[in-house]
């Protein structure tokens, strides 16, 4: 049979038409597209499969005319997606009430903690260590390289304990004296321990680094030597800021409890200013925060501060330091910071008002000063684990807190508190004179007992010349 040369013949225009093929498309060229769409036909991923991407130029020009259409169902789909917005709204709050649930479970069980002492508060502080060391050793962890070093994880956790025995141990070490000065014997193991405390924790350390050495293994150095720099990290960045909380606590539990609530009333703000208010993003690394959360949250923050500090001074169990590691309720003279000043109240306001005088205690000017740290500075803390999660891919350092991820999540700020507290403390509010509980102590762990009857002498020499001269 004589095939068909023209191009308007009624069976060409018939395949043209059926192919959607360009005109002057020759007739073999379409017998041959055709032989291969049945050829195709059986096989779902093939390249003839409307889910691939066509090969030929004109199959290609008719996918990219196709794909600029809007389907009918799409048109017909306003009404899924308005349903689909809603179910992310409701998924939002649905978050939100899992966040709240879990802060007032969470602050329950503070409050219980603090009422129980500075004991039970130290012990807090030691849990949250350990998970969150728990938490950051695991982010770097290869399954397949661990099996090949048996025991080697068990070294992170012997730097961790090393560490801890040695930062408590200058921390506390006047508490622990403190403690048990009353039996002879412990008293004297004690204040060995804490003298040669520096040799011990050294040597410990070097343990920890011949085994190291001991345990490399070739083709795993990388890895090891991975391990053992992110150890040191963890402890240096982590351990260490967050132990200046233990030495806060020592000074008086409303130095814990007050940068702590700060940190978390700061949080909390910023969550809900911006949940409400927030439209303009405020940094990068973390895109949820926002300007309108983080100025609603210092302001609110401010405020707090100077009110919050306050109430809290009203309760010696709070302001007083301790000297032990007993478990007792305290009871101190109040120090100047915590004996209310009384202001008059201006003449327009107080004809208005029940109450002619404000009582504001001095420590309510410290507790500003912090809480502008709170809510300026100490949420870069946070921004940092915003960073570093971002580097290695995680939403969360862990999922030990439903609706807030880790431990570590939570103190991320609360650590660079921590520091500033201690230091702002050490340097505005603790007197840096030595008691005498502390020469004491001195004197019995560092002199003999020919030495002491000496300092004895000279010290009643002393004062029988300075009551002579005063007669």
């Amino acid at each position: 049979m004589e095939k068909d040369k023209n191009q308007n013949s009624p069976r060409i225009r018939k395949l043209r038409d059926n192919n959607s093929y360009p005109p002057n498309t020759p007739t073999s060229r379409m017998n041959n597209n055709n032989q291969r769409d049945n050829h195709y036909h059986n096989f779902p991923n093939s390249p003839r499969d409307y889910n691939q991407t066509p090969s030929s130029p004109t199959a290609r020009l008719r996918w990219r005319n196709r794909s600029n259409e809007i389907p009918a169902e799409v048109k017909r789909g306003n009404a899924s997606n308005v349903r689909n917005l809603l179910l992310g709204d409701k998924n939002k709050y649905r978050s939100m009430w899992i966040r709240t649930c879990s802060s007032l479970w969470m602050l329950g069980g503070v409050v219980f903690i603090i009422y129980m002492g500075h004991l039970y508060i130290w012990a807090m502080v030691v849990g949250i260590q350990i998970f969150m060391a728990k938490e950051l050793f695991f982010l770097l962890r290869r399954a397949h390289e661990d099996r090949r070093l048996p025991g080697f994880r068990l070294l992170n956790w012997h730097f961790f304990f090393t560490a801890m025995l040695f930062v408590y141990g200058r921390i506390l070490q006047q508490q622990l004296v403190n403690t048990v000065s009353s039996d002879r014997f412990i008293y004297k193991l004690v204040s060995g321990l804490i003298k040669y405390q520096m040799v011990i924790c050294y040597f410990l350390y070097i343990a920890g680094f011949m085994w190291f050495i001991l345990t490399l293994k070739k083709k795993m150095y990388k890895y090891q030597f991975g391990q053992y720099a992110w150890t040191h990290m963890i402890l240096i960045v982590v351990f260490t800021q967050s132990s200046f909380v233990v030495a806060n606590i020592f000074e008086g539990i409303f130095w814990f409890l007050l940068p702590a609530a700060l940190i978390a009333m700061n949080d909390v703000a910023a969550y809900f200013f911006g949940f409400y208010f927030g439209k303009t993003p405020l940094i990068k690394l973390s895109p949820k925060k926002t300007w309108e959360g983080f100025i609603g949250a210092s302001v609110a923050t401010t405020i707090s501060a100077f009110l919050f500090a306050n109430v809290l001074g009203q309760f010696q169990w709070l302001t007083c330091p301790r000297k032990d590691l007993s478990t007792g309720w305290l009871h101190c003279d109040p120090g100047p910071l915590f004996r209310p000043e009384y202001f008059p109240l201006p003449s327009w306001i107080a004809s208005f008002s029940p109450w002619k005088e404000i009582s504001i205690l001095p420590v309510q000017w410290h507790a500003f000063s912090l809480g502008l740290f709170a809510s300026v500075i100490a949420p870069f803390g946070g921004f940092f684990a915003s960073g570093f999660k971002r580097a290695f891919k995680i939403k969360d350092f862990g999922d030990s807190i439903p609706g807030h991820g880790g431990f570590t999540d939570r103190m991320d700020c609360q650590m660079v508190m921590a520091v500033f507290a201690y230091i702002y403390i050490q340097s505005f509010i603790v007197h840096q004179d030595y008691s005498v509980e502390m020469i004491l102590d001195q004197i019995s762990r560092s002199l003999g007992h020919e030495e002491q009857k000496m300092l004895y002498a000279k010290l009643g020499d002393i004062l029988r010349h300075k009551l002579q001269g005063g007669f």
